[in-house]
């Protein structure tokens, strides 16, 4: 019996109960029904926020327990919980105690798939380099299954994979945090200080990072960047073999001039990668050290010429009298930030501003001063007391411009909606410039995620 068919065989007439009624956990509750359990599902939200998804549980007859206090009545056998919920909340500290079996649908999925498995995590850049992974695997004629913290839930899919398919997962800290199993093959792509607003310290979120590499098999391979201080640090620890990258130093793979090499072999050359910037040059060559004995060079440089890049990445939106529009609502942390400027050779005007998530904003100020003329910093008027409870990044925005002393910052203005905000971008730009969308901060000030936040800059701009 596989480890699958195990799995269907345990949950059916279990008491099973999913705590987030969000995108990634629907595809778990419809699977757990279909598969005979009797499920519960749990969110703190309310039923007009859920909407569809209220509706759908209601219909496969899921009993639903939502509010502040939802935790407070979980009774499950078996709790799936949302990524984004810490293991040691209270009340599934007293579950576990009383017996129950806390887990998730990434770390179901680890158990029972059948498949090959290639995971990415990392500060910055994860999403990029799983999909270019994806894309270079899928070129070379592999079966293949993307998912993770990309958007795409698998454990519903693992009936359909076999064990000759490679399934390419974005996982995040959220996801490792209590992870014990690992793939066949990883990349960390970088570290830097992320989700202090969740993780008690820098030192637990690089700790729930290294689940991805440490229980993988001997004979695995795990790429690291090289020229990323922390990721780098990170060698120790290894137990299999190690890929490193670099744009600055000979690696495993590295950057020559413009010539990507693995070793003193010649790979790509970096003229031929449709997507801007040298962020992305290293995201290729993390997927390069990913793929490497599995696909053709000539395959790499094929996805080079022709993939355009992921949406809400510095992504074109439309040229309007004269000026461009781009659209990098991905971009949730100063260091994304730093990178997307990075991008344009000439002084651009940007939106930024969200939520804050607990990092320093200090190294965001010459970078700023550097590439913007122009500053339009968005931040949520508060009006319920939820809204009170948020953390604008504006004002750290603003303060790590002065803070630098120099005579050239850009000019700060600030709005309190996006239609404000795309409208001033619009009035104060002339003909030949760039309005770049780059928060610099996550969007749960005004928005469900970074898509919601990018759809909307993008109909703005639509209709200017």
């Amino acid at each position: 019996m596989t480890k699958l068919e195990e799995f269907k065989q345990n949950i059916k007439g279990k008491n099973v109960n999913v705590i987030g009624i969000g995108i990634s956990n629907m595809p778990l509750i419809r699977l757990l029904v279909k598969l005979g359990a009797h499920v519960t599902a749990f969110d703190a939200r309310d039923r007009d926020y859920l909407g569809d998804n209220y509706t759908a549980c209601e219909e496969l007859g899921v009993k639903m327990i939502l509010g502040p206090e939802y935790l407070d009545r979980l009774d499950g056998e078996i709790i799936f919980k949302t990524p984004g919920l810490r293991f040691d909340k209270p009340q599934l500290l007293e579950a576990v105690k009383n017996g129950a079996v806390l887990t998730s649908e990434m770390e179901t999925f680890f158990e029972v798939c059948p498949a090959h498995i290639i995971a990415v995590t990392g500060s910055d850049g994860k999403t990029t380099t799983t999909t270019l992974i994806h894309k270079i695997m899928s070129e070379a004629g592999y079966k293949t299954w993307l998912g993770g913290n990309i958007g795409n839930p698998v454990l519903d899919m693992a009936d359909e994979m076999t064990e000759n398919d490679w399934v390419i997962l974005e996982l995040s800290s959220f996801q490792l945090h209590t992870m014990k199993k690992a793939p066949e093959r990883a990349v960390i792509t970088n570290l830097s200080p992320n989700h202090l607003d969740w993780h008690t310290d820098y030192a637990e979120y690089i700790d729930a990072k290294t689940n991805i590499f440490k229980n993988m098999p001997r004979e695995g391979i795990l790429v690291l960047n090289a020229d990323n201080a922390d990721s780098a640090a990170l060698l120790p620890m290894a137990h299999v073999d190690v890929r490193f990258f670099s744009r600055r130093t000979k690696a495993s793979i590295w950057l020559d001039g413009s010539t990507i090499r693995r070793g003193n072999e010649a790979v790509l050359d970096i003229t031929d990668i449709k997507i801007p910037g040298m962020h992305n040059v290293e995201n290729y060559m993390a997927a390069i050290g990913a793929v490497s004995g599995l696909v053709s060079d000539d395959i790499i440089v094929k996805v080079a010429k022709t993939f355009g890049g992921v949406p809400h990445r510095i992504e074109l939106v439309r040229e309007k009298d004269g000026v461009r529009y781009y659209n990098s609502s991905i971009d949730s942390s100063p260091n994304r930030t730093i990178n997307a400027l990075g991008v344009f050779k000439q002084k651009i005007i940007m939106l930024a501003g969200g939520k804050d998530k607990g990092i320093p904003y200090d190294e965001i100020g010459n970078p700023i001063a550097d590439h913007v003329k122009k500053l339009i910093l968005i931040s949520k008027i508060p009006v319920t007391e939820e809204d009170k409870k948020i953390h604008p990044t504006a004002g750290q925005i603003r303060q790590a411009v002065l803070s630098t002393g120099r005579s050239d910052i850009p000019e700060m203005f600030e709005v309190h909606t996006y239609e404000d905000a795309v409208r001033l971008a619009h009035d104060i730009a002339e003909n030949g410039d760039i309005v770049l969308l780059s928060p610099a901060s996550t969007s749960f000030d005004m928005f469900r995620n970074f898509e919601e936040r990018g759809n909307l800059f993008k109909k703005l701009v639509n209709e200017l």
